[in-house]
């Protein structure tokens, strides 16, 4: 797993400048495992040159296995290149893992950083650092701001913006929305007064760019 290339994921249509300097807000992402939907913003926002870090909130890493009542099950904290040696340790696991995608999830994710992370557990002077926080199901978005208003206040005490996006737990449809958060997260970058302007910025995208479906964006301000 040693010497593994970042994804060529396409990243979008960020403005000339975007390289040349970091994004001036951080951007958390946020689904139930952090190695398919969170992952995949995480890729997409990271190579677009935002500043960007994602997580999981489920008390466990769950990933498909041969039945849906024998999930494979990892601790946080662990290496995504142990998950994949793990799934990959004969060769029946390694041909069933990689043709249901989860190999190259931990591929992906190991080139991207050591482990999965969970949202609750991670101490509140990193979480603070995040302006918008991107939720990829309702029940997570939910438990974000569950957590968030159950910490103790910083010093800073700052507002964070808590959005939805609700997505199906497949690759194809993370991709979909790794996109689709992209483009909210570069209007959102563009602002002068984030915490003034992200209500409204995030009801003109509902209306403009998400046509398509009938899932509603959510928002939320917590501070923290």
């Amino acid at each position: 797993m040693n010497g593994l290339h970042r994804p060529s994921t396409p990243p979008g249509m960020p403005p000339p400048s975007a390289r040349k300097r970091p994004s001036k807000l951080s951007f958390g992402t946020v689904c139930s495992s952090n190695i398919n939907r969170s992952m995949e913003a995480h890729v997409v926002l990271q190579n677009a040159g935002m500043r960007v870090e994602s997580y999981g909130t489920g008390t466990q890493v769950r990933l498909p296995g041969k039945s849906a009542m024998e999930p494979r099950i990892f601790k946080f904290g662990t290496p995504y290149s142990e998950m994949h040696k793990s799934l990959a340790a004969t060769p029946e696991d390694e041909a069933f893992f990689v043709h249901n995608g989860v190999l190259q999830l931990c591929k992906r994710g190991a080139s991207v950083k050591l482990a999965p992370q969970r949202w609750q557990d991670t101490p509140s002077v990193e979480v603070q650092k995040h302006d918008v926080v991107i939720a990829f199901e309702e029940r997570i978005y939910d438990a974000v701001i569950e957590d968030l208003q159950t910490r103790e206040p910083t010093e800073d005490f700052k507002a964070i913006h808590v959005i939805c996006l609700d997505t199906k737990d497949n690759p194809h449809e993370a991709k979909l929305q790794g996109r689709v958060a992209l483009e909210l997260c570069w209007i959102l970058e563009q602002t002068q007064d984030l915490d003034l302007e992200a209500p409204e910025l995030v009801e003109m995208f509902q209306e403009e760019q998400m046509t398509h479906t009938q899932i509603k964006v959510l928002h939320q301000i917590c501070y923290l």
